[in-house]
């Protein structure tokens, strides 16, 4: 019998064949079905992209109105949904809630219906649409209020902010927000999309694969990350204290938030981009001085880690992307979940197409014809 080498975290190990998106971690190069990413934060929208990554290839202009207006006419969420959500802990993390209303949605929705066209589209729009109401319902009810009804009238980026504040967003803050959901939209075969493709070789329902998705998402290693930045730069204070740190953690081996990559050995081309987007909000809206500590922060990484290929990932901007928009640190993840729907949705049909059940084999460290001790006996 041959033996396997294991790989802790089945690291450099192939998991499907995929025509989704590319890195080359050496370059830092990311595409989505071949376009590269820089490109479509200038020239896309989040929801031309959901559909590039989801169908293919870019919808015409009729594809993408019908589009738009398709996921513009779900947004709302049954009342039923809503009272569920309601009787959910104040204290709770949005994440929690997020999953457990994902799945809550197979409960009207879940007709497996996985061979019919019309159900795998009306699927897509469903939890394009509901998601960011779900997210931003939350964050309200938490606070004793009650939920804003989606605007027909705004785009997909406007609605969810003005839902969060029920005030219309700033067009820039609403272009910046949108440009945010394009660059998290997708990333090959990360931990929440080796998730969603797993549970998705069961044939369950798509809501039961976003709602594993969110779930694996929202560990500190993975979506988390983001908000851990931000309490990085809170602890750290300021400029001054920013080489200490840094030399702390590498002498006791400790990770630094924001910095590093499984797959990236350069800056993470996301993280250039937001960068870039977080200078832009500041020059309109003030300056924020935890930026200030950003900068020295990765000034003095890479002086000190570069060899090592750690430098800024996509969480390392990313929060103070949000924190200038006024969003609490707690959504941060629930947003980055707002947009990864368009990429596990994505490898969701894609594992349809070819579907094999996941069944991995494992190595076996345990003990043999070990003797049952009688209970009387221990």
């Amino acid at each position: 019998m041959m033996v396997c080498e294991y790989k802790p975290g089945l690291e450099g190990i192939p998991a499907a064949e995929s025509s989704i998106s590319f890195v080359n971690g050496q370059k830092g190069l990311l595409e989505y079905r071949g376009i590269r990413i820089e490109e479509l934060a200038e020239k896309s929208s989040f929801l031309e992209t959901a559909y590039l990554l989801i169908w293919g290839e870019l919808p015409t202009k009729e594809e993408l109105q019908v589009f738009e207006e398709e996921v513009r006419m779900h947004r709302r969420i049954k009342y039923r949904i809503r009272d569920m959500m309601k009787s959910f802990p104040e204290s709770g993390h949005p994440m929690d809630a997020l999953q457990a209303s994902a799945a809550a949605l197979g409960l009207f929705y879940s007709r497996r219906d996985l061979h019919n066209p019309v159900y795998i589209r009306d699927s897509v729009v469903r939890l394009l649409a509901t998601i960011p109401t779900m997210v931003a319902a939350f964050q309200l009810m938490r606070k004793g209020n009650d939920p804003v009804r989606p605007k027909d009238e705004l785009d997909y980026a406007s609605n969810f902010l003005y839902m969060l504040n029920e005030k219309e967003p700033d067009p820039l803050a609403a272009r910046i927000f949108d440009v945010c959901l394009v660059l998290h939209a997708e990333h090959t075969m990360n931990a929440s999309t080796f998730s969603a493709r797993v549970t998705a070789s069961t044939l369950t329902d798509p809501y039961a694969v976003v709602a594993s998705a969110v779930g694996t998402l929202g560990g500190p290693l993975h979506g988390g990350a983001n908000e851990e930045v931000i309490q990085m730069l809170e602890q750290i204070g300021s400029i001054a204290n920013v080489r200490p740190y840094i030399e702390n953690c590498i002498q006791q081996k400790a990770k630094i938030m924001g910095f590093g990559h499984r797959v990236y050995k350069v800056k993470d081309p996301r993280a250039t981009i937001l960068q870039d987007l977080a200078e832009q909000l500041f020059a309109k809206f003030g300056h924020d001085e935890y930026y200030d500590i950003a900068l020295e922060m990765e000034r003095v990484v890479e002086e000190k880690l570069a060899h090592k290929g750690i430098y800024p990932n996509v969480d390392f901007y990313s929060g103070l992307v949000y924190r200038k928009m006024g969003i609490t640190t707690d959504l941060f993840t629930p947003i980055f979940a707002i947009a990864r729907v368009a990429g596990w949705l994505a490898h969701w049909k894609e594992q349809l197409e070819e579907n094999r059940i996941f069944r991995p084999t494992q190595v076996y460290n345990g003990n043999h014809e070990v003797v049952y001790t009688p209970i009387e006996n221990r």
